[in-house]
């Protein structure tokens, strides 16, 4: 597919991990329905929806997002080839693309281990009666 010939990757779009993080709010950044969107997606994760659906991308991680410059890392794909087909028949836009890595990255192979702690801190909050502050004698 690539020969070695210097690929302009200025056309391709831009994916921030932000852009599907049911974490975050509009303001801060998210793109997509926080129902659709999943919890902290890294890079590498978006990276592997991409080489599941087989398009074209590359990870640059010295890149930050600029509404928070804490947030490292983006993600380049390209959507069509040069003649305007689709790499992929189901993902036409960059909408579609979000929703369909949403989708795909809570189901990602190395997030099955980090889930399970997350889920059971949640279940021990709640278990605490009453107001707190000193008991009246």
């Amino acid at each position: 597919m690539m020969d070695g010939t210097q690929i302009n990757m200025k056309k391709w779009i831009v994916f921030y991990p932000i852009y599907v993080n049911s974490k975050k709010t509009i303001a801060e950044g998210r793109r997509i329905a926080a129902e659709k969107a999943c919890e902290n997606p890294t890079c590498v994760e978006i990276a592997d929806c991409c080489a599941h659906f087989k398009i074209p991308f590359a990870i640059e991680p010295e890149k930050a997002y600029p509404r928070d410059f804490m947030q490292r890392g983006r993600v380049r794909m390209l959507l069509k080839r040069e003649d305007g087909s689709l790499y992929n028949p189901v993902i036409g836009t960059r909408k579609q693309l979000m929703l369909q890595v949403a989708e795909l990255v809570p189901r990602h192979p190395g997030r099955t281990k980090k889930q399970e702690p997350a889920n059971a801190s949640t279940t021990s909050g709640p278990s605490r009666s009453g107001k707190g502050g000193k008991k009246k004698k």
